[in-house]
């Protein structure tokens, strides 16, 4: 019965606050309905002090619709008062407090007004925006009462009308008709006839701007039916008449074009003695209001000085009650001192234990995302295989035409060049910490750039741009470099070009700066007469996530393409350097040296696998692959190379073929990520009665992730997907050259012996 008691005691308190605050909240309606009398009966001053106090007390119950809606009120009022920036400052705290409550309608309308602020400021993109997000949340959740859905319902429409107006005055009539389309679908929820009148006008000066001006005069007819004129309608009827009467003098009808005039001037009549009316409200408001704010500043400077005082008498009677409480207290630590340092290593023991747990946690959470990326990573690595993979077997079909050919090439360098901008992304941050390294082949400068150009055509004809390539005489054909990394550098730039330059020209310049037996320093100019960049942005442009001009989205990108070709260039040890102007162009240059490649003497670059790599014994390979489309590609590849090879569909599948033919085979391609069992724990099993078996991990996961283990689980190398035939028919018969020398060396030792 005591502890019932006691309970009950310790939950009065509560009670007695939500009941203080219930009560606080039927006084904010209360004084919210009385100032919007007020604000109806253009007693302008009675309603600003009103919802001023409405504002105080909802915030000081974190009341967030009452905050909400006296602060929406104060826009509305600051706006008719023709106050734009405190207007605006009302309504963005009208946002922040119904976003708290998720009233979309409340967020509908807000963005609605703010548009009408930024409209008359001329602000176009920025009130196109805004009506945008009108829009956005008045069809953004279901509603189920009548008076919900009517609500929402007039504000889209209002919103896609006020879009409508805007493209009709940028000549955009497309966009103008399809706002009126779309618009259609409110008017079954409305039941306001003002708002069907505006529809009807508004598809009526589409009409006019197309010069159908029947249609036109039927429209306006229509809206002048619906709308009332008794109720102060005056500016849009003297509209509504004023384009019926140009419509119908249009269509030849001059007498009726007259009569519509006459009413045009009628009520144009009445707008202008409205419009003297609320005039003198809004100066006499004004005026009140200003003095109003002057009285409280005053009484807050009053205020503000007796603060001033008290604070001092305070501060003083605080000091001396400071030195008795400290005199006590002194007396009091010394007792409680042992108590105290007790509880507080009993508190850092509870604290440790709790960050160990939050510690972990991160662990947990950075591991997941590890492996998140890595998924993401293989998802999109794997198709990315199947389709350089595919295009790689048809460009070595003989019957294809020149033009098809073509095509398959860029397919080919537009897939390999997304593979690694994939993995760029992915990798940003190693790029920065120059964990990536360059890996050097041989490469023909002229057929990088002309695939490069080919990957861009449809972009040049949409830009209307001319392509022009100069690469100097004494350039050697081939260089040993990154060919990936150099055509990402050079694809990147073009990108950038291309992007900012419209009926112009864009060049690649290719200068020998010097040159000896075996290396060459190259200059790159990537050059055009597009926009230009200022010269304050230079700094900027190549970082990360860094964009030229954040207001025109005509230019919009990642923001990572100059970065990760800034970082690129420096893993040639160099540097890239801009010079520009705008209006007139930029010009993107950088030097880098090469190892001439003094093998390749021959006019045409290679098609196929060097001969001294090509398989002549017909030898088998086991190829465990999930995917049915990297299984085709594959094996394509290793029959046209001379292997014979067996496929299967997982780890389980390959360590029970190998298990009944281990002497069948003399290499394993192991994809890594496979249901059932996946690649890893296949090679573990494989190894345990075989260890002599090459495997090679095929995998289109991280690298740097299946390096961690690599050695751990016995793969012999890795080859990623998508991969270069070269190089991957290079690590197959290398490590089938490994594995016969070294059956060779134990038959020597065994007849030695």
């Amino acid at each position: 019965m005591l502890t019932r008691l006691f309970f009950y005691f310790l939950l009065l308190p509560l009670f007695l606050f939500a009941n203080e605050d219930r009560d606080v909240i039927k006084e904010i309606d209360r004084i919210n309905t009385i100032s919007q009398n007020h604000f109806n009966e253009h007693r302008i001053l009675e309603s600003f002090k009103g919802f001023l106090k409405s504002k105080k007390l909802a915030d000081s119950i974190s009341d967030y619709y009452g905050i909400a809606i006296s602060n929406f009120n104060l826009a509305k009022i600051h706006f008719l008062m023709n106050n734009h920036e405190d207007a605006k400052a009302y309504y963005n705290n009208t946002l922040e407090a119904a976003k708290r409550i998720d009233n979309d309608y409340l967020i509908a309308n807000t963005y609605l007004n703010l548009a009408e602020i930024y409209t008359r400021g001329l602000k176009f993109s920025l009130a196109q925006d805004y009506l945008e997000k009108s829009i956005s949340f008045s069809e953004e959740k279901n509603y189920h009462t009548s008076s919900e859905i009517e609500a929402l319902s007039r504000v889209a429409l209002k919103a896609r009308i006020n879009l409508c107006k805007l493209s009709l005055d940028v000549g955009d009539l497309e966009d103008a008709y399809m706002c009126l389309l779309v618009s259609e679908k409110y008017l079954e929820n409305i039941t306001d006839s003002y708002s069907k009148s505006r529809h009807n006008y508004f598809f009526g000066l589409y009409y006019a701007k197309k010069d159908l001006n029947n249609y036109a005069c039927n429209k306006f007819i229509e809206a002048i039916k619906l709308v009332d004129s008794e109720e102060d309608n005056y500016e849009f009827l003297s509209e509504l008449y004023k384009d019926l009467s140009l419509a119908q003098s249009k269509s030849g009808n001059s007498s009726k074009a007259y009569s519509s005039l006459l009413l045009h001037n009628v009520y144009k009549d009445k707008l202008i003695n409205q419009e003297k009316v609320r005039q003198e409200i809004i100066v006499k408001s004004k005026y009140l209001l200003e003095d109003y704010k002057n009285d409280i500043k005053e009484a807050n400077l009053a205020k503000l000085e007796q603060t001033k005082i008290a604070n001092k008498l305070r501060k003083e009677i605080i000091a001396i009650l400071i030195m008795l409480v400290l005199l006590v207290l002194s007396l009091t630590f010394i007792g409680l001192g042992y108590i105290s340092k007790k509880k507080l290593t009993k508190a850092l023991k509870v604290r440790n234990s709790e960050l160990e747990i939050a510690r972990n946690e991160a662990l947990k959470s950075s591991e997941l995302k590890s492996k998140f990326i890595s998924n993401v990573t293989h998802e999109l690595r794997t198709p990315l295989y199947g389709v350089v993979g595919m295009t790689s077997l048809l460009l070595e079909k003989s019957n294809l035409k020149k033009k098809d050919k073509k095509r398959l090439k860029s397919l080919k360098y537009s897939g390999d060049y997304l593979l690694n901008l994939i993995n760029d992304i992915l990798q940003i941050g190693k790029i920065e910490a120059k964990e990536i390294k360059l890996k050097e082949s041989s490469v023909n400068l002229k057929s990088l750039f002309e695939n490069i150009i080919n990957s861009f055509q449809s972009r040049i004809k949409e830009t209307n741009n001319k392509i022009s390539i100069e690469i100097d005489k004494e350039v050697p054909k081939y260089i040993q470099c990154d060919k990936v990394r150099l055509s990402q550098i050079i694809f990147n730039l073009f990108g950038n070009s291309i992007k900012f330059t419209k009926n112009g020209v864009i060049s690649l310049k290719v200068k020998c700066l010097n040159k000896t037996n075996n290396n060459v320093r190259l200059l790159f100019e990537v050059e055009d007469n597009g926009i230009g960049i200022s010269k304050d942005k230079f700094k900027t442009i190549f970082d990360v996530f860094s964009q030229l001009d954040e207001s025109n989205f005509e230019y919009q990108g990642t923001g990572l393409g100059l970065a990760i070709t800034k970082n690129l260039i420096e893993l040639f040890d160099s540097k890239i350097e801009v010079d520009s102007e705008e209006g007139k162009g930029t010009v993107f240059r950088f030097e880098i040296e090469f190892a001439i490649d003094l093998e390749r003497v021959d006019k045409k670059e290679k098609k196929t696998i060097s001969k001294s790599l090509i398989n002549q014994n017909n030898y088998h390979i086991l190829v465990a692959e999930d995917n049915k489309i990297n299984q085709v590609v594959t094996k394509n590849l290793l029959r046209k190379q001379n292997y014979s090879c067996t496929i299967v569909g997982n780890g389980k599948l390959a360590v029970e073929e190998f298990y009944k033919n281990r002497d069948k085979y003399d290499l394993i391609l192991m994809d890594i990520n496979m249901p059932v069992m996946n690649g890893n724990e296949a090679t573990e099993m494989i190894y345990e009665f075989d260890k002599d078996i090459p495997i090679i991990a095929l995998t289109a996961a991280d690298i740097e992730e299946v390096k961690t283990n690599f050695e751990e689980i016995g793969y012999k190398d890795i080859i990623i997907k998508p991969f270069d035939n070269y190089e991957f028919f290079q690590i197959i018969n290398t490590q089938i050259h490994k594995r016969l020398q070294r059956k060779a060396n134990a038959e020597a030792l065994s007849n030695a012996s």
